[in-house]
């Protein structure tokens, strides 16, 4: 679970993040929603750690990263909005990078590395250089080494741009299991089906303030007949 509470983040005088609150739980998906500049990328910043809120807390599974940055960060397992990481690394020096800092043993990484780099198709690029890689086979190795790691909490930031229709399903996949057995999944994105169909809960953002939180079904009777598009644009449109 992930708890932001009264959060705020400034850039000199522009405010990016207007005091926002609300719950991220375990056993659901949730899907952060906004239009560009909505202050999204933002809040995923602070929840990680990379940016520190200007006023307000943030906890993961109840420990404020501001506090114990070291232990919070040992919860989630980060996909970032872009795959251009460490690109002289192979795909699997980075997995397995990552697998060091969280601590995973030999044995385990190895069995889901296995796993995940067959499920994914990059049994033959995953030896070479990332500099090599397609945005999108990037992307791939970004996602199997955040996966290899398997923390309880999944943060992920439009996680299925460059993804062919194949991954992308994998990946979806791989979010409800994770959800099911009692996990949490945060991932913004952009593409409003997605949200649609894989989330339980939403949270709409739009000028760095939240215009709704709450599951998809309770958005939904309040906008009876109307697809989430409409009713995204609705909101955005009321500001």
């Amino acid at each position: 679970m992930i708890r932001i509470e009264n959060a705020t983040k400034k850039f000199g005088s522009k405010i990016a993040v207007n005091d926002i609150s609300f719950d991220i739980p375990s056993g659901c998906i949730t899907g952060f929603i906004g239009p560009n500049g909505a202050g999204k990328t933002t809040t995923i910043h602070m929840m990680t750690g990379v940016l520190a809120p200007d006023a307000g807390m943030i906890t993961l599974n109840g420990i404020d990263i501001a506090k114990d940055p070291i232990e919070a960060k040992k919860q989630f397992a980060l996909v970032p909005d872009s795959p251009d990481l460490f690109l002289r690394l192979s795909g699997r020096e980075y997995a397995n990078f990552m697998a060091d800092i969280y601590g995973i043993s030999q044995q385990e990484r190895q069995e889901r590395l296995d796993q995940l780099v067959h499920e994914f198709k990059l049994e033959n690029d995953f030896d070479s250089q990332m500099a090599g890689y397609s945005h999108g086979m990037r992307q791939k190795a970004i996602i199997i080494a955040a996966l290899v790691c398997n923390p309880s909490i999944w943060i992920l930031d439009e996680p299925m741009t460059g993804l062919d229709p194949e991954s992308s399903y994998l990946l979806k996949e791989k979010m409800k299991q994770h959800a099911e057995a009692g996990n949490t999944v945060f991932f913004s994105t952009h593409v409003l089906e997605v949200a649609e169909k894989l989330c339980d809960k939403i949270v709409m953002i739009s000028s760095g303030a939240i215009k709704y939180d709450g599951t998809l079904d309770e958005l939904k009777a309040q906008h009876e007949g109307e697809s989430l598009e409409d009713i995204f644009l609705e909101v955005v449109s009321h500001e």
